[in-house]
């Protein structure tokens, strides 16, 4: 049975040393396997530790750190596609040596406020997933993932515009000539994909069936954009959403209401989430590939780091067409 000190307490190292009658700084060699004491001392030091249910205090441990090795990143608790570059970004960061400390953002829970709690944590880089502000200066490195941005800092992100290109480029090979494009709303992010989707429609001589429904990030929109089409009464055969949650929406509007995907509409999401991998829902999606995002991020925070780069760079990393069951032959209209 373990003893658990004092409740309501969490055990210290003083703990451990006055149950094997050491001192704190023996103690510590100890447990962190430095040299100095003997096998059985740290046999003794590990089995009161153990028997107390001590752990170090890792906060305490980084502060006496010249360096915390701790890179802090920020993201929306929201979006799907920011868990997944998050589980990227742990290996990435581990074959490195660091750590992360993630902070949210939500709906009430702004860019700022997640931030200051990043440099609380005296975090050494920051690693920011699709901000939606204005990025503020700090006395550390900056990497952003997914937005372009002036500011002097380092980006990484997909050629958005360049996949949306492809997915049009995919509709129109099946047959597709009025393809609707699903918007996301404001920001940096969502106007490249909607730049995307104009250039690469005028490259196929659409540009005469440009279609260009307000939307957003969300299911919520993607539903709202779906009783839009609806209402007006006709219907394109294709259609692209800005991402994979808005193109879930509009899915489910669509087959609440009889709407057949692929049979009637095309459809074609962004991000190539898990939500996109599901098998009920089978979409066609950009993938902007985590993995080398989130490496990528991780290089650039090292660089400035141990190697002391202090000149901003992009790195633009081009996506690619996943093709699912939510795509097909555009079917003759009367």
């Amino acid at each position: 049975m373990r003893d658990r000190g004092s409740p309501g307490r969490r055990p210290r190292l003083e703990d451990v040393a006055a149950a094997v009658g050491l001192s704190p700084s023996s103690v510590s060699l100890a447990l962190s396997d430095r040299p100095g004491p003997s096998e059985e001392t740290r046999r003794r030091v590990r089995e009161a530790a153990d028997r107390l249910s001590y752990r170090p205090d890792r906060t305490a441990s980084l502060l006496a750190r010249r360096r915390t090795r701790l890179l802090g990143v920020m993201l929306d608790i929201r979006n799907p596609f920011h868990a997944e570059l998050v589980e990227d970004l742990h290996q990435a960061s581990a074959g490195r040596g660091y750590e992360l400390v993630l902070s949210t953002v939500t709906a009430d829970r702004d860019d700022r406020r997640a931030v200051e709690t990043l440099l609380d944590f005296r975090c050494e880089a920051l690693i920011l997933l699709g901000p939606s502000g204005s990025i503020e200066p700090q006395n550390l490195p900056v990497v952003v993932i997914g937005k372009q941005t002036g500011t002097g800092i380092d980006v990484v992100r997909a050629a958005d515009d360049l996949g949306v290109g492809q997915a049009v480029t995919h509709l129109v090979g099946l047959g597709h000539r009025d393809i609707a494009f699903i918007d996301g709303g404001k920001g940096p992010i969502a106007a490249l994909r909607r730049r995307g989707y104009r250039t690469a429609m005028r490259e196929h001589d659409l540009a005469d069936s440009l279609r260009i429904v307000p939307g957003g990030h969300d299911e919520l929109a993607g539903a709202r954009a779906g009783r839009v089409l609806l209402d007006d009464g006709r219907l394109p055969t294709g259609i692209i959403a800005s991402n994979d949650m808005c193109a879930v929406g509009l899915q489910d509007t669509f087959t609440r209401a009889g709407v057949r995907i692929p049979a009637d509409v095309s459809l074609v999401g962004y991000d190539n989430s898990t939500l996109a991998r599901l098998a009920h829902i089978d979409l066609t999606s950009i993938d902007q590939d985590a993995t080398q995002l989130a490496e990528h991020a991780v290089e650039a925070a090292a660089d400035r780091l141990e190697n002391g780069r202090t000149t901003a760079e992009e790195f633009v990393l081009t996506p690619h067409l996943v093709i699912r069951g939510s795509t097909a032959p555009a079917a003759p209209r009367s």
